[in-house]
């Protein structure tokens, strides 16, 4: 099924990809969204968002221990159904730039972050606000988010 990530806007260039040599990952959970396509996405997190769900696997539950005493978590993850191939990108009524010069999950490693609040750890489950991928993201990876980064 083509989406509207398989498509380019006028002034978008792409490259033709040598084969992969890509560095491990493991996936440690999903996520889920109310977010169903990239339309829906909102384009940043926000914390009057709706409440989203980062469900770590089972084998990782313990690598919770302690986290429910934090406000703020960095949640990484793969942002699977984004294209790889734009050296440029035409955002929305905007001229062409370069893919490093944007915040678009379009890129060579499509890797996303987000700042969330914590509001609920239940089990392998945390319940936060601020996510902005589709739903089903594969997890990479949970942090603190110390307050020192913050200012």
């Amino acid at each position: 099924m083509a989406s509207n990530w398989d498509s380019t806007r006028p002034g978008e260039t792409e490259v033709t990809l040598p084969e992969a040599q890509d560095a491990w990952l493991r996936f440690i959970g999903r996520i889920e969204t109310p977010f169903e396509t990239r339309d829906d996405c909102p384009r940043r997190g926000d914390f009057d968002g709706p409440e989203c769900r980062v469900i770590l696997d089972a084998t990782w539950a313990p690598a919770l221990q302690g986290i429910e005493r934090r406000d703020r978590l960095e949640i990484y993850y793969w942002l699977n159904q984004a294209r790889r191939d734009l050296l440029t990108q035409t955002p929305r009524g905007q001229q062409p730039r370069g893919t490093f010069d944007l915040r678009s999950p379009v890129r060579p490693n499509p890797i996303g972050m987000s700042v969330v609040k914590l509001l609920r750890c239940e089990g392998n489950v945390l319940v936060v606000l601020g996510l902005d991928c589709l739903n089903g993201t594969p997890l990479i990876d949970i942090k603190p988010r110390l307050c020192h980064q913050d200012g």
